[in-house]
């Protein structure tokens, strides 16, 4: 009786710690994503930026021409 007491006590114990390592990956799997979606919008935002500083730059030269004629 008292073996398998202690059988079912460790079985209970290994679930925990079963348990536990899932939980663990299951939320680095969750930051990983969250990095990923960060460096997606990261990226955008630069190229945003990119784009944005490009057309200022376009638009001033566009005057600069004009102020000229």
């Amino acid at each position: 009786m008292k073996k398998l007491l202690c059988l079912l006590a460790l079985a209970a114990l290994a679930a925990c710690g079963l348990e536990t390592a899932t939980t663990a990956a299951t939320g680095a799997e969750i930051k990983r994503r969250e990095m990923e979606q960060a460096r997606k919008t990261l990226e955008q935002a630069k190229q945003k930026i990119e784009l944005s500083t490009r057309q200022s730059q376009q638009s001033a030269a566009q005057s600069e021409e004009k102020s000229r004629e």
